[in-house]
């Protein structure tokens, strides 16, 4: 059934359709509906699982114990969408964009009943969906993705149902750490696949070692350099091991955290441009290049590296609220634009934090940029402050200008978050020259005299003047 907007009072009344429940969608969603009221647009959103407004992030915290439950993770649940004027249709999935008709086309999820619906302006935040290896048992009882709370959910049920203390995580980067530290906490024997050299592969070999040896030290067996084969069940048909070239690894669960890409199928049928990692190209209002009307946000989008210059897949809930705050100022009669960014990003296994922002030596290279590069060793407070905790900083400046080009911090308490010192430095385009100047807070309990990412601009100074006779 094809349904084209109605009038209102004072004129055509406009109908917003968004294209996923969470972080994007409806923070444009909220944000349209702040700026203009529903006698002058109708919004209608659609979310094809059980769930909106949550938070990805904190689900290995839930499956940890350190969260009590999903409703914690919930933002805003779908009735208090609706209480703010917003048509929110959940358990519906949006299968057919038809832009020159402008409507799509959705599917009930349980019922498989279907409708058109017409929009004036359209919203996609489909977001991404985990990389899922086409391997030989990979979809057997036992084996999780972890990328919504209904996976969550899952995971949890079979942990509680599963009698084997064995666990193996597929993947060693954000989601594979931050799962290893998940099933430690409740208890497992944990052994983390990578087929990198070392885990983090977004961060330098050199670094990921520091985080390879501190996992090993958590009781968390690293296997690196390995590729999963398959997948072996018993004979009760769920998962009893995973196989790599080499080896087999009993699991009584296996966690796939090898990463995720944009969900862009749908975007794809419908024409729209798609860039070389697999995001949607939007401009800087985040509407679709070539599309007036169609707007996209949050992990299905591709963005502007402010450091490399270069479009990137970046999926952060910080970046899709942020996308979704855009979109609804624009849809809404106001004007944002997102700019960018630098790529930073932090995490944690156990007790040891692990940060980064801006390039890596590979992504240097890639792009054509010459650097020199530093490390440094220091601590998180005065030395003779107790608890002080031993960092690794490690610092990229480009070759003959000093410009700022990365920053990875490997450490204890109090490590992670002095990323964000470096990420302001790379937004502001600074040097690290001008970096050893900056007026940072100190006191014993806090840092050392010298914060440790200052001692890096100061060393990484040295390198560039060395670098430049």
């Amino acid at each position: 059934m094809s349904m084209s907007p109605v009038s209102g009072t004072g004129g055509k009344k406009e109908r917003l359709v968004v294209i996923g429940g969470d972080a994007a969608g409806m923070s444009a969603a909220s944000q349209a509906r702040r700026l203009r009221s529903a006698d002058e647009l109708e919004i209608v959103a659609f979310e094809r699982g059980h769930f909106t407004s949550y938070s990805a992030c904190g689900i290995p915290y839930w499956v940890g114990g350190q969260v009590a439950g999903p409703d914690e993770l919930i933002a805003r649940s779908p009735e208090e969408h609706r209480e703010r004027a917003i048509d929110l249709r959940m358990r519906t999935e949006v299968v057919e964009i038809d832009v020159p008709g402008a409507r799509v086309r959705s599917r009930h999820v349980d019922s498989g009943a279907e409708e058109w619906t017409g929009y004036d302006k359209l919203v996609i935040a489909t977001g991404a969906r985990p990389v899922r290896p086409d391997l030989p048992g990979v979809d057997a009882p036992g084996v999780h993705g972890v990328q919504t709370l209904d996976d969550g959910q899952a995971l949890l049920d079979t942990l509680a149902g599963t009698e084997g203390r064995h666990a193996v995580v597929v993947g060693a980067g954000y989601i594979g750490v931050e799962m290893a530290e998940a099933l430690i906490n409740r208890g497992y024997e944990v052994t983390v696949v990578n087929r990198g050299r070392e885990p983090m592969s977004t961060l330098d070999p050199d670094m990921g070692r520091l985080v390879h040896t501190a996992m090993e030290g958590m009781g968390i067996t690293m296997v690196n350099d390995a590729e999963v084969t398959k997948i072996l069940t018993g004979d009760d048909g769920r998962v009893r091991a995973v196989a790599t070239q080499d080896a087999e690894y009993p699991a009584d669960v296996v966690v796939l955290g090898i990463g995720v890409r944009p969900e862009t199928a749908l975007a794809r049928a419908a024409g729209l441009p798609v860039g070389e990692h697999g995001g949607l190209l939007t401009d800087l209002a985040m509407r679709v290049r070539g599309h007036e009307d169609i707007w996209a946000g949050g992990d299905c989008v591709e963005v502007l590296d402010l450091v490399s210059g270069r479009e990137r897949h970046i999926a952060l809930g910080t970046h899709a609220n942020k996308h979704g705050q855009v979109i609804g100022s624009n849809v809404g009669g106001g004007y944002a634009t997102f700019p960018g960014v630098v790529g930073t990003a932090v995490s944690k296994v156990c007790e040891l934090e692990i940060a980064r922002t801006g390039l890596r030596e590979k992504d240097a290279h890639r792009v054509g940029l010459r650097f020199e590069s530093v490390t440094v060793e220091s601590t998180s407070r005065a030395g003779y402050y107790p608890g002080a905790a031993p960092m690794t900083v490690k610092m990229l400046a480009e070759h003959r200008t000093g410009r700022l080009l990365g920053v990875q911090i490997v450490g204890r308490e109090g490590a992670g978050k002095r990323v964000d010192i470096a990420a302001v430095a790379l937004t502001a385009g600074m040097t690290v020259e001008q970096m050893t100047a900056l007026d940072l807070g100190y006191a014993p309990p806090f840092s050392p005299v010298w914060d440790p990412v200052l001692v890096a601009a100061r060393k990484a100074v040295a390198a560039v003047r060395d670098g430049a006779r």
